[in-house]
């Protein structure tokens, strides 16, 4: 769904949108299970500055509902979340607070997007908020062993074998002076 500023001079943009399994890309580590359900507003925000420029940004408010499912990134199995997230975002035009030096932001200027040419994607937005909403580290459970670093064997689910145990070089020179102590 593609919202449009011309559309949003008009009215407020209301919006029920559902979204089946790999419409929108996720990632290749993340895959949607299930449909995706959004119900939310558009709406068009003017702000006037200096010289009397009118800023058009877009107001985004809604929430979402999906399944997804990522890696453990300790052993890489499946781990399925639930997400149900709300939001209320502020898109402005690219650019528009582009001063040609380096600035400083303040807090509230972290929470406004941009967007390019004639309005905004609803897919965009809700990508952004499923990643947004995930962890950065997903595990599958607080116990997880994770793999072998040696042969790549789920640790949770058979034991490793691995007699060989590879000295890290960095400690070599203090390998050698616990050698010659204990001599």
């Amino acid at each position: 769904m593609f919202i449009k500023i011309k559309d949003l001079e008009l009215r407020k943009i209301e919006f029920a949108e559902n979204f089946a399994p790999g419409v929108i890309g996720l990632g290749e580590d993340i895959e949607q299970k299930g449909q995706l359900r959004s119900s939310g507003r558009a709406e068009l925000v003017e702000e006037t500055r200096e010289a009397r420029q009118v800023v058009k940004d877009i107001r985004v408010v809604g929430s979402f509902t999906v399944n997804v499912e990522t890696r453990c990134a300790r052993c890489l199995e499946p781990v399925s979340n639930s997400l149900s997230e709300s939001f209320d975002l502020l898109y402005r035009p690219q650019g528009i607070d582009a001063t040609g030096e380096d600035a400083s932001i303040g807090p509230s200027e972290t929470e406004i997007g941009y967007y390019q040419g004639e309005g905004l994607h609803l897919e965009e937005v809700l990508k952004e908020q499923i990643l947004l909403a995930l962890p950065a580290k997903q595990i599958c459970s607080p116990g997880c062993k994770g793999l072998c670093p040696h042969c790549g064997r789920n640790l949770n689910l058979e034991t490793c074998h691995c007699a060989v145990t590879i000295a890290d070089p960095r400690w070599g020179a203090l390998e050698e002076i616990r050698k010659k102590l204990e001599h």
